[in-house]
C-alpha cells in the first residue's frame, strides 16, 4: 500500500477535530438548560474544519481564517455543486464570536442552535461523500 499523501494526512486530522466540534454541540442540547451558545460555536467549527479538511485533501492552501464564505468559495470551485449547501452555512461564521465574549448579545434559542447543528451535520455528510476516508 503506498504511504498516505500529506493532504490526506492532514484531512484525517481536521475531520477527527470536526467530529469532536459535532459531538461537542450535541452534548450542549443534553445539558439543563442547553448551552446554546456553545452549539453554535461548535457548529460553526464543524464546518470551517470540513472545509479545512476538504481543502487541504485537494491540497489547496488556504489562510488561517474562521470565514465560512472564503472558505465556501474555494471549496466551491473544486466542488460545484456544493455551493448551495456552503452558502446556506456562510451565516454561522458570526458563531465563531458573537457569543463568544461579554456583550449585549443575547445567547440563541434551542431552536436556532438546533439549526445551526443540523446544518453542520449536513455540511460534515456532503464533505465526507465527497473526499474518501483518508487511510490511518
Amino acid at each position: 500500500m503506498p504511504p498516505e499523501d500529506a493532504g490526506a494526512s492532514e484531512a484525517r486530522e481536521w475531520l477527527s477535530k470536526a467530529r469532536g466540534d459535532l459531538r461537542a454541540a450535541e452534548h450542549g442540547a443534553t445539558a439543563q438548560p442547553p448551552i446554546t451558545g456553545d452549539m453554535v460555536f461548535h457548529a460553526q467549527q464543524v464546518v470551517e474544519k470540513s472545509l479545512k479538511a476538504f481543502l487541504s485533501r485537494h491540497e489547496v492552501p488556504f489562510r488561517k481564517t474562521h470565514n465560512l464564505v472564503e472558505l465556501g468559495e474555494q471549496s466551491a470551485r473544486l466542488e460545484p455543486d456544493l455551493e448551495p449547501l456552503l452558502r446556506k452555512a456562510a451565516y454561522l461564521t458570526e458563531y465563531s464570536w458573537r457569543f463568544r465574549y461579554p456583550g449585549d448579545a443575547e445567547e440563541p434559542d434551542i431552536d436556532e442552535a438546533r439549526e445551526a447543528v443540523d446544518l453542520a451535520a449536513e455540511v460534515l455528510e456532503a464533505i465526507l461523500d465527497r473526499i474518501p476516508e483518508p487511510r490511518s
